[in-house]
């Protein structure tokens, strides 16, 4: 049976588990007999599960639903600029709000299209969030008239079919009697398997009577237990394989250790077992990267030195939540054979060429951890090569990457939140140690370009909810020019980002892929200083603007007490070589050139 089965077949039991403790607690709820409309029930289990912000569009077909989201004190309506950026947030506040979902609502047909890539790249990276899209009462889906916003063909399930290809699940709330069964499945299961979910909500629907006794039972949202005796196969099986290892071991992490919450469990696995652990790029922060056994960031062929001999060289490698993308592997260079490689993931397990399907990492680390601390000895005298990146000492005063990263890494505190946009800056911060419990943030696999802003605005709120530290977004100008609307709805909540803003004239990561002297890798030169004033701040007072254009006049920035507390919003223009990357990036450029096999032509 495929993981996906087992997974379906998982979710079909939770579904029926909640049924029954639903049955079991009616009659005895004091509101058991009460009603309340379907959206107020879809809005009240929102909260139950933590959420505060629902991002958005209003549209004529959600407009009645958002009266009720308005009217609860313990939700936030976010209103965007548009709903591309409004799914971006939505991603960024579920990936900075830990165990939260994010909640992205449209109009029908045209808000939902244009949310899609977000909702899209939530998908491919594991993110769970509620696409809630408003659409015509049942009777006009029945009858079909041409609507605005339908494609003039009767065609009303044609965004629905859509959604199926970029989410886990859907649903259509077409009947009042099955409505809040259908909002719990829904959401369980956007939870359970951190993957977005689409919900259809007609606008009679929104506004027809149910009863609130469900409300009583909380939502289920554990992993589902593994089979007691396929785990401890897989727990003899690895065990034995950690011994035939002589405690040669090294520990990978990757985005799903992340998105799949199992952050805890892998720091007790570590500090039981003292075998040195690494992480994929899109598995940075999964482990503190000021703990003494962490080595840094192994990406393949473009690692460091070091980090990519002792990776390569270990007998065994513990791989939990691996996303073997091209970018997380160095064009798909790690030289990690199978039969050294044990991988742990949300819904199944590998051991060596075995697969374990319904075997999750959430319920079986702890398992393993205790089985393992026993080769704490041996594997504390493996070495471990420590995470560092000093600040070069440069004669030239421009600002040049190799300078750039090291230097802003001292900038950093402690539970910081730091979003890197694709390019640059998702490359050059990855050799970057950042403080304990700082949170790296960034869209290697779906790679999006813009999407930090409106991750920033999501991760914003998610840092609030949390209390977490600063937010600080580094994003390259071209990207920049794709969302930039979405600094005005930071401005207008109030919110206070510190944001890096990387003028090199255009896309630097395409010209190293190709056409570096090509004008399509070229933009438009913004006022960027202008910028947050246009957009509703007012600069010295709710917002203040910089440019740097050397060293010393970054460093005197970073070293300002004042600046660094962030008490409003703060976008510092940095003003570097278009021609100049950092060297991460010039090495997957490379592979990643060749893997296209872009020509180069002479005349």
């Amino acid at each position: 049976m495929t993981s996906q089965a087992v997974a379906s077949l998982q979710s079909e039991v939770t579904k029926l588990r909640h049924e029954l403790q639903t049955l079991k607690v009616d009659g005895e709820s004091p509101i058991s007999e009460e009603t309340m409309f379907v959206g107020q029930y879809l809005v009240e289990r929102l909260v139950q599960l933590g959420v505060t912000k629902m991002f958005g569009v209003p549209g004529d077909f959600n407009l009645g639903f958002l009266d009720f989201v308005e009217d609860h004190p313990k939700i936030d309506w976010v209103g965007d600029c548009n709903e591309l950026n409004a799914a971006y947030a939505a991603d960024g506040y579920a990936r900075a709000n830990k165990g939260v979902l994010g909640v992205v609502t449209t109009t029908f047909g045209v808000g939902e299209l244009s949310a899609m890539n977000g909702i899209a790249g939530a998908f491919a990276e594991h993110v769970p969030v509620l696409h809630l899209v408003g659409v015509p009462s049942t009777a006009q889906q029945k009858a079909r008239p041409m609507l605005h916003h339908t494609l003039g063909d009767g065609r009303f399930d044609a965004y629905y079919k859509a959604s199926q290809q970029f989410t886990i699940s859907e649903t259509a709330l077409n009947s009042k009697d099955t409505a809040a069964a259908e909002i719990d499945r829904i959401l369980t299961k956007c939870l359970v398997q951190a993957r977005p979910v689409y919900l259809m909500l007609p606008t009679d629907i929104a506004y027809e009577r149910i009863p609130a006794k469900r409300l009583k039972t909380p939502l289920n949202v554990d992993p589902p237990e593994n089979d007691p005796d396929v785990e401890k196969f897989v727990l003899d099986e690895t065990v034995k394989l950690v011994n035939e290892a002589s405690s040669n071991v090294i520990i990978l992490v990757d985005a799903c250790a992340i998105r799949h919450g199992v952050r805890d469990e892998v720091k007790e696995l570590c500090d039981r077992t003292g075998f040195p652990v690494y992480a994929a790029p899109m598995g940075k922060t999964a482990v503190n990267e000021s703990y003494e056994r962490y080595g840094g960031i192994y990406v393949g062929s473009v690692s460091n030195p070091e980090v990519k001999e002792k990776v390569e060289s270990a007998k065994l490698i513990l791989s939990i939540g691996a996303l073997k993308s091209d970018y997380n592997t160095g064009e798909f260079s790690y030289h990690i054979p199978m039969q050294r490689t044990v991988e742990l993931h949300s819904d199944h397990t590998r051991v060596r060429f075995a697969g374990f399907p319904g075997i999750g990492m959430k319920r079986l680390l702890p398992k393993l951890t205790s089985r393992l601390e026993r080769f704490k000895q041996g594997a504390q005298k493996l070495a471990v090569p420590k995470f560092q990146l000093p600040v070069p000492d440069e004669k030239s005063e421009n600002i040049t990457h190799s300078w750039l990263w090291p230097r802003v890494g001292q900038f950093f505190k402690a539970k910081d939140i730091i979003i890197a946009e694709t390019g640059t800056a998702s490359f050059g911060l990855l050799d970057v140690p950042l403080p304990k419990d700082a949170m790296f943030v960034s869209q290697i696999l779906w790679g999006s370009i813009g999407w930090t802003v409106g991750a920033t605005l999501g991760a914003c709120f998610g840092a609030l909810d949390r209390q977490l530290g600063r937010t600080i977004l580094f994003i390259g100008d071209g990207s920049a020019q794709v969302t930039v609307q979405e600094f005005s709805v930071m401005i207008h909540w109030g919110l206070k980002p510190i944001i890096f803003l990387l003028n090199n004239e255009g896309y630097t990561i395409e010209r190293y892929i190709h056409g570096m002297d090509r004008k399509y890798n070229d933009i438009t030169q913004w006022k960027w200083n202008h910028l947050l004033d246009t957009l509703g701040g007012e600069e010295g007072k709710t917002c203040k603007s910089y440019c740097v254009r050397s060293k010393q006049e970054l460093s005197n920035l970073l070293d300002d007490p004042a600046f660094a507390k962030a008490d409003v919003v703060r976008l510092v223009e940095v003003v570097m070589d278009k021609k100049d990357a950092p060297r991460a990036l010039k090495g997957e450029a490379e592979l990643s050139g060749k893997s296209k096999h872009h020509p180069v032509l002479e005349y």
